[in-house]
């Protein structure tokens, strides 16, 4: 097992080394004459973003000092994705790369042969003859013409230049859209959701569920604040958080969580630990969203007016003695009552289902966050966002409402949902 780690190890290093060499290569080699001061400041920027992004890392996951999370966690973090985009838009140039030289080389081909035509002077009779050829000043022979065919160094740089610096604008646009919608705060979707147990007179009944917020040394309590106000102004009848709150200690992170106390909803506030609850100190952070006044459902149930709404504690739990646990939370119910639960990552859904769960609310993808790791995502999880069904037990993702990592997002836009209950009976 070991040597398979280790090998896999290599592998992934090896495919890192090798990528950031073709980065480096295509934009500071090719696009300079020779060796010198660009080539030598594209190592350090190379070098230097990935010494932070692995910095960033290992400090939040040591629990460093959180001043210095901070320091690392802006640069670091967003070295990660722009690194991802940089790769993917100089792969891209490889394919633009043959066309723009052969349309630079058809160019200078027909430059040239207009200027090897013979120019014509029409006679006293009107008949055209032949102007005699230039002759160099310095000799008594024509001018020698340069061979156009062949793409020379001057060709070949203008085009690195141009694949470059197009590969470099592409890549820094689309971190910077992505980090500014994150920023930016989640935007609302909405949702219907027919149960075939809900009575009619809790047709209309809407949830707000938001996983995901990622509060860290990157996203703070501003960012919490407007979660919070994006929620409160959907004017839910109740809402689900649906874990991953927070990659930090509530030493660190609990003024950033403090607008939590701010949630209103007629029937309250419910949280479900995520796997980031057990890297941060879980149990802290089920006494800290209870003092909020968010109400923990640790693989328990509680009987609301018009269904059961039921959770469980992530997987990650497990290794802690603190794992999802179904039987304890659904096992003596009504069968005959609908039933909601709320349960951190979408692979839960095989065991909601043996339990006769009506609607199963998740998060935990971020629907992939950069893509093309939505293909990654789709690989780990039986539905990565949206609605879906199981049987008889329908599922629903969001793509939460934060970031992990870098605090940015392609292709898959940050959201809180309201999720609206429908009787089939209304």
């Amino acid at each position: 097992m070991v040597i398979v780690f280790a090998l896999v190890a290599l592998l992934v290093l090896g495919a890192l080394v090798a990528g950031n060499w073709f980065v480096w290569r295509r934009l500071f080699r090719d696009t300079t004459r020779g060796p010198g001061l660009v080539r030598r400041m594209g190592v350090v920027v190379i070098a230097g973003g990935w010494a932070l992004a692995v910095g960033a890392l290992v400090a939040e996951r040591s629990g460093a000092p959180f001043w210095l999370q901070q320091v690392l966690a802006w640069p670091g973090f967003l070295w990660l994705a722009l690194s991802i985009y940089l790769l993917l838009a100089v792969a891209v140039g490889e394919v633009l790369r043959p066309l723009l030289r052969r349309w630079l080389e058809r160019r200078a081909s027909a430059g040239a042969a207009v200027s090897r035509e013979e120019p014509v002077a029409v006679g006293a009779a009107g008949a055209a003859t032949p102007t005699p050829p230039k002759r160099d000043p310095a000799a008594d022979t024509p001018a020698p013409e340069p061979d156009t065919h062949a793409p020379g160094p001057s060709r070949r740089l203008f085009v690195s230049r141009v694949i470059g610096g197009a590969a470099a604008v592409a890549a820094v646009g689309t971190v910077g859209v992505g980090t500014y919608g994150v920023l930016n705060g989640p935007s609302v979707k909405r949702v219907t959701v027919p149960l075939a147990k809900l009575p009619r007179s809790a047709h209309g009944f809407r949830i707000a569920v938001v996983s995901d917020i990622h509060l860290g040394p990157v996203l703070g309590r501003g960012f919490a604040q407007r979660v919070v106000d994006t929620i409160n102004a959907t004017q839910p009848d109740l809402i689900a958080v649906v874990g991953d709150l927070v990659d930090g200690s509530v030493k660190d992170l609990g003024p950033a969580a403090a607008p939590l106390a701010q949630l209103t909803a007629r029937h309250g506030a419910y949280f479900v630990t995520g796997n980031h609850e057990y890297f941060s100190g879980a149990e802290q952070w089920v006494d800290e969203v209870r003092r909020l006044g968010l109400r923990p459902l640790e693989n328990a149930r509680t009987e609301l007016p018009h269904f059961d709404l039921a959770g469980v504690n992530d997987v990650a739990g497990e290794s802690e003695g603190q794992g999802p646990d179904f039987g304890k939370a659904l096992g003596d119910r009504d069968a005959a009552r609908a039933c909601v639960l709320l349960a951190h990552q979408p692979v839960q859904i095989h065991d909601a289902v043996d339990h006769g769960v009506d609607l199963q609310l998740s998060g935990h993808t971020h629907g992939g966050q950069l893509w093309p790791g939505n293909y990654l995502a789709e690989l780990a999880n039986p539905t990565v966002a949206g609605l879906e069904r199981y049987g008889d037990t329908q599922l629903y993702v969001t793509r939460g409402a934060g970031a992990w990592g870098p605090p940015t997002r392609v292709g898959a836009a940050s959201d809180i949902t309201v999720v609206e209950l429908a009787s089939r009976q209304a």
